[in-house]
């Protein structure tokens, strides 16, 4: 029995030395597996291309990041399970990361860097937090987390989900029309499926409040960059601040890098532990072996 392991030079050290010590009966291999039908389990971010054919006794695929709907599910046999990655660091990173850009959202943060690059001292007319109304798109794990970050600013908040959710003091929608029309910031914490690719375009500007802002840390492909940049460049929305885009990494020459309404990090919202992955690794797979449940193991027919 294998563990094939698909990611980077540095986190695969860590992963073999945890392997080493918490399961040494367990081959653990790097980049490609000698024997391919001892492999029973695959820690990747991107599922390989010949999954099925290659790995015939696989069991699971752990994705080394957070979330899983990086993985086409319909190349996946039914017969593996595929485990999302819980660890605890990922959604108080994500907390911190979602206060920040909401803060710089509200404050204006991108109007007074944009300021500061041609020396102009202007000052802008701050509004009450209470005043300010913020929309959580996506209402799972990392969704609520965020929303009770927020709780202490004094925010109008509310939040989106396709299910009927109920959670105190948070006004919760169904309907996305009337969500987005009393929304402010608007956050994106979606997972990349079929309805919510491209979600993020003219369309659903244009139900926003004319001038609001923009929070994207969902998947990149949600997002039609040119319709944000035709709205902010309008009017309709006032600046944005975006840990995701597609490609990643973008263009040198693509036009979010320069648009002066527009704040850009490299995908670092949130960002996996080594050390804390293979401890949540090594526990599937202890449980796997064992007959236990999975912790991380995913619904495959209702998402997670």
């Amino acid at each position: 029995m294998a563990v094939l392991f698909l990611s980077t030079a540095a986190r695969a050290q860590v992963f073999r030395e945890a392997f080493a010590h918490a399961l040494p009966d367990v081959a653990f291999h790097i980049g490609e597996a000698p024997d391919p039908l001892r492999v029973r389990w695959i820690v990747t971010w991107n599922a390989p291309d010949d999954l099925a054919t290659r790995y015939p006794n696989l069991r699971l695929i752990f994705s080394i990041g957070a979330g899983v709907d990086q993985f086409d599910l319909g190349l996946i046999p039914a017969h593996v399970g595929v485990v999302r990655m819980l660890e605890p660091g990922i959604g108080a990173q994500m907390g911190e990361y979602a206060t920040l850009a909401t803060l710089a959202m509200h404050r204006d943060l991108p109007r007074y860097l944009a300021r500061q690059q041609v020396a102009e001292w202007a000052p802008g007319e701050n509004l009450p937090a209470s005043r300010r109304r913020v929309g959580v798109m996506g209402l799972g794990q990392l969704g609520t987390l965020v929303i009770d970050r927020l709780r202490p600013f004094g925010f109008d908040l509310a939040g989106y989900s396709r299910s009927t959710r109920a959670i105190d003091g948070v006004s919760c929608f169904t309907d996305l029309a009337s969500f987005l029309a009393r929304t402010d910031i608007l956050i994106c914490l979606l997972p990349l499926t079929m309805q919510t690719r491209g979600i993020l375009d003219a369309a659903l500007f244009a139900n926003l409040p004319r001038g609001a802002r923009l929070v994207h840390l969902g998947r990149g492909a949600q997002l039609v960059a040119a319709d944000l940049i035709a709205a902010l460049d309008q009017g309709q929305l006032s600046a944005a601040m975006l840990d995701v885009t597609d490609p990643e990494p973008l263009p040198a020459d693509h036009p979010l890098w320069r648009h002066p309404s527009v704040i850009l990090t490299p995908h670092i919202a949130s960002q996996t532990s080594a050390a804390e992955g293979a401890a949540h690794v090594i526990a599937g797979v202890s449980a796997d072996l064992a007959g236990r449940p999975v912790a991380g193991l995913i619904d495959r027919w209702r998402g997670y």
